[in-house]
């Protein structure tokens, strides 16, 4: 493809494709719709860990568990397992049926809404390919999040399952934010082959704005993490000052690390899990800055604005952060700051998709000639 022939366009702007590959419009608005409920599923977690609502269902029943309690005998039922489990003889004791319910609710939608994504994705997925509407590339990238949605399923079951063990009331932090970021890796899983199906073909950015556009999901990925492990603690109820913690810019080491092995600090020390998060979000919001510099000197046009805007959601998130610790994370500021951590992700994500560069549909690449039955068909196989 030679952008030359299109004197009027900027060399790092979009290009017209010479076709429009048929059926990756359906495509990429599925993987999109995807990613939309990806994110609903984000924002429903939060509002069950929040809640206390995540150990309320003690069984990972994958098909019968989508039918709730239909009868007062189901629901007895249900809320004697739950008065079973470590979380209500130590912390609900007392909470009576209708407390259960609004507990159980939550944590049920949580399930269900995990199910729907999954039918939405092999089933569709499904069709595309017997239809031979997916490139080689593009499938095996499927078949790629499917697996990991499946483990995901059993991620989530395991942190709850580690809710249930004697003397806890809430899930193991380490696994709450292992669920977070590989819901986070489902996430921009999508929205990167989504960004490759554009219809209009893309020059490349430059060598150094594609590295640094690459590294900036990998850093919003890793802030997820630690912003999980932060969660799971609820570490952002110990220091609700800023930008201080309790009189202190650093806490001193003796407070950041005094726990024996020396590794459990990273994860048991609430002093040193909210520094952690405090210091990779400046970490964060610095480098997407830069890469905002770097991108419009060097790369003016559509790279350029897409990495102010990364640069200017992941500022808008560190204050958000800033307005949830000093409120001591009411619901309504935790969830909507662990839902804007996912924008900034996809923004990150798709800047990082689109600066590679996307050919032109006209030609598609050796390796990424769609694959279904229609062509095996035509090839007498």
């Amino acid at each position: 493809m030679r952008l030359s022939t299109t004197p009027s366009l900027d060399r790092f702007d979009a290009v017209p494709a010479a076709s429009y590959r048929p059926g990756h419009g359906a495509v990429r608005a599925w993987l999109y719709l995807l990613a939309v409920l990806v994110v609903a599923m984000v924002a429903v977690g939060g509002a069950t860990r929040l809640t206390g609502s995540g150990l309320s269902i003690t069984e990972w029943r994958p098909v019968t568990g989508v039918v709730p309690p239909l009868s007062a005998a189901d629901w007895a039922v249900e809320f004697d397992k739950y008065r079973d489990t470590p979380q209500y003889r130590i912390l609900n004791q007392g909470i009576g049926l209708d407390g259960f319910k609004t507990l159980y609710w939550w944590e049920w939608g949580h399930r269900l809404l995990g199910r729907i994504v999954g039918l939405l994705f092999f089933l569709p997925f499904a069709w595309f390919w017997i239809r031979g509407m997916l490139g080689r590339r593009l499938l095996l990238g499927l078949l790629g999040l499917g697996l990991l949605g499946g483990l995901q399923g059993a991620i989530g079951w395991i942190m709850v399952a580690s809710g249930l063990q004697p003397g806890m009331t809430a899930v193991a932090p380490l696994k709450l934010a292992l669920h977070l970021t590989t819901a986070s890796l489902i996430l921009a899983g999508l929205v990167w082959l989504a960004a490759g199906t554009r219809p209009r073909a893309l020059a490349p950015a430059p060598e150094s704005v594609r590295v640094f556009a690459g590294l900036l999901p990998v850093l919003v990925l890793i802030q997820i993490w630690l912003g999980g492990l932060v969660a799971g603690s609820k570490a952002g109820l110990l220091y609700n000052t800023w930008p201080d913690m309790d009189g202190s810019l650093v806490p001193p080491a003796r407070v950041l690390f005094d726990k024996v092995p020396f590794i459990e600090n990273f994860i048991d020390n609430l002093a040193l899990v909210q520094f952690n998060h405090r210091l990779f979000a400046y970490l964060v919001v610095l480098a997407a800055i830069a890469h905002a510099v770097q991108a419009v000197r060097i790369a003016p046009g559509s790279a350029a604005g897409r990495a102010m805007g990364v640069a200017t959601l992941a500022l808008a998130q560190m204050g958000l952060g800033i307005v949830t610790l000093l409120l001591q994370v009411p619901l309504w500021a935790g969830l909507a700051h662990q839902v804007f951590a996912m924008a900034v992700l996809i923004m990150a994500t798709v800047h990082a998709r689109l600066s590679l560069g996307v050919p032109a549909a006209s030609a598609p690449e050796a390796g990424d000639v769609p694959i279904g039955l229609e062509a095996l068909a035509g090839r007498g196989i």
